[in-house]
């Protein structure tokens, strides 16, 4: 079934009309008109520090412009996913996320929560950030609003949490605005785009995937003009010196239109540019960076991970992949030698300089300015940092990272999401490395820091592991993807998040075909434990993929009759009216459905391909 789309005849949702805001010096917003119309997928997208959070804020009504007008349609609903969402009154996540509800809806509560893998039970006193977040944006979802307005919805999810959120609000019948670094989550879901640009809002009627060609185009189309008013400032000019002194009267009128060219163009707006990234590569390593054999941890009872083997070598891009919880930190310190596994061997590279890139940003000192980070000193006592060998001034390298001058002497406690992430790569940058660990640098960054940021990962000399829940990012960037599903087994995959998908087939927990090459060859996916020199080249199935073949028909057979049934009840044209809240669960469940026949039949291919190899 189609996502629901409404027709623009419809009145809008939310309109703003007219609006002014200004937080010191220039207008954030000035004159700015939006509408959002019923059934609208809109990306909003912008510079960090555009403004984009504020938009967001302008549309909930919870800050108020200086001028303008703010409208919602009589009737709407309109729900605002909080970055410090109220728990006074709580005494659990799970009645947070209820709150409102009455026993009959209490199901759409247990439904997110599920989905978001949060556990209602947890006292908000005692939960983390992510938690917190993630009880927010599952409170939102249960309200079930007319306009839901989610602001980074993807931080604290993992790949899991994201795929299960993606397809909720696909088969939604809700409009939504949605700020999000994850280009795989906005290409997937939507179909027009707001781009928040030096004061101005820019509407495109066209899905995430055109935004960067718009984008260019409009830069494009700017340097033209920049390049026309420069050509006529300079004629007027030449005319304003040769002309005046041909005669002995003065055109007062073309001196002053001269005057207001050369004020035009010292007022227009400059587009933001590209931070300045680079990482300083240090001495070579060695060929052989990490060798892990038959590596095994367990934490008490729980073991995280087992008879794990691999090679990583010079000029590999590992990225590790799972749900929160799997492993994928424990497995990271253990390949890089901070962390000794309970069994096996872990064995490092020659001349190793590791730089590391934590989602905690754990070197960054809150109450230490930007000068300190950099420079190590008090302000005053030494203002060079040592960039790729050279010193340089830390307010011109700040200014490289798009820090203004007056933020250098600020904390960092006063700025953004983004703004630290920019910092913390502006630090390692000023170091000689050729071992980079990036534990999910992309939180908060804007599309163009990120996309530079893959340019100079793909360029960097030395060697990259990499924990993210970014799947573009992954598949622009890495090499071979280590799966972790948190059942113990890690297994290896040539390429990245597409390539591992297509190789592990669409079920989770499915097991791979096994291969004996190591992590930086072009291979097929390989176990976590090699195969023994003895065994049979051929693969061969397990008891459990046995097994699970001989299931298969019979679940694939009980999909289809569910998705004829569920089919034959939505076709029933005024089942919506009369029973709104049915034809809602019955949609989402023809949507799981629907998913579940097609993995499960992708499932069959894999291990039917499997059992005939293996018959010769």
């Amino acid at each position: 079934m189609a996502p629901y789309r409404a027709g623009m005849a419809e009145p809008p949702l939310l309109t703003l009309a007219d609006i002014r805001l200004t937080f010191g010096g220039d207008p954030l917003f000035a004159g700015m008109d939006l509408a959002v119309h019923p059934g609208e997928r809109i990306a909003l997208v912008g510079r960090n520090g555009s403004g984009k959070s504020t938009l967001m804020q302008v549309m909930a009504g919870s800050v108020q412009p200086d001028s303008g007008e703010r409208f919602v349609r009589p009737g709407t609903l309109i729900g605002y996913m909080a970055q410090d969402p109220d728990f006074a009154g709580f005494t659990t996540l799970g009645d947070f996320v209820a709150g409102g509800l009455d026993e009959a809806e209490s199901w759409r509560a247990a439904a997110a929560m599920d989905g978001l893998k949060l556990d209602g039970g947890l006292d908000p006193a005692q939960a983390s950030g992510g938690e917190r977040r993630r009880a927010a944006l599952a409170r939102l979802i249960a309200s079930e609003p007319d306009l839901m307005l989610l602001d980074e919805p993807t931080n604290h999810l993992d790949i899991t949490a994201i795929a299960w959120l993606e397809a909720h609000l696909a088969a939604s019948r809700t409009a939504f605005v949605v700020v999000s670094h994850d280009r795989a989550f906005l290409k997937s879901l939507t179909d027009r785009i707001l781009w928040v640009d030096r004061g101005e809002v820019r509407r495109l009627d066209r899905g995430f995937a055109a935004f960067e060609e718009w984008r260019d185009k409009v830069f494009d189309e700017e340097d033209m003009a920049r390049h026309k008013l420069d050509r006529l400032i300079k004629a007027e000019g030449r005319w304003a010196v040769e002309g005046i002194s041909a005669r002995r009267k003065r055109n007062m009128g073309r001196v002053r239109r001269l005057a207001e060219l050369r004020q035009d163009r010292r007022e227009a707006i400059q587009r933001t540019g590209a931070a300045s990234l680079a990482f300083e590569s240090g001495p070579m390593s060695g060929r052989l960076v990490v060798e892990a054999e038959g590596i095994g941890k367990a934490f008490g009872d729980r073991g995280i991970i087992g008879d794990f083997s691999m090679k990583i070598a010079r000029g590999d891009r590992v990225a590790l992949v799972g749900p929160n919880g799997a492993g994928k930190t424990t497995l990271l310190r253990m390949l890089t030698g901070e962390l000794a596994p309970d069994t096996g061997r872990v064995r490092l590279g020659a001349n190793l300089v590791t730089a590391v890139f934590d989602q905690n940003r754990t070197a960054l000192d809150p109450e230490a300015s930007l000068w300190e980070t950099l420079t190590g000193d008090a302000p005053g006592r030494n203002d060079q940092v040592m960039v790729r060998g050279k010193p340089r001034h830390v307010v011109g390298y700040l200014k490289d990272f798009l820090f203004a001058e007056s933020q250098a002497r600020g904390p960092v406690s006063a700025l953004s999401g983004g703004e630290r992430a920019r910092l913390l790569l502006a630090k390692l940058m000023a170091t000689e490395s050729n071992l980079l660990v990036l534990d999910e640098p992309t939180n908060d960054l804007d599309v163009e820091t990120l996309d530079l940021l893959e340019e100079i990962v793909g360029d960097y000399d030395g060697t990259v592991l990499l924990v993210s829940h970014d799947r573009d990012f992954i598949d622009r960037v890495a090499s071979t993807t280590i799966a972790m599903e948190g059942d113990g087994r890690a297994t290896v995959y040539a390429g990245g998040w597409t390539d591992y998908r297509a190789q592990r087939g669409a079920r989770p927990g499915a097991e791979a075909p096994k291969a004996t090459r190591p992590a930086s060859q072009t291979a097929a996916p390989q176990t976590a434990a090699p195969q023994r020199a003895a065994e049979p080249a051929r693969a061969r199935l397990s008891f459990t993929q046995t097994h699970r073949l001989a299931q298969l028909p019979a679940e694939i057979d009980r999909l289809s009759a569910e998705i004829g049934k569920l089919e034959i009840l939505l076709a029933d044209p005024g089942l919506f009216t009369r029973e709104p809240a049915k034809f809602a669960k019955a949609s989402e469940a023809l949507v799981a459905r629907q998913q579940a026949l097609g993995n499960a039949e992708d499932e069959w291919l894999t291990l039917e391909a499997l059992r005939e190899e293996a018959e010769g």
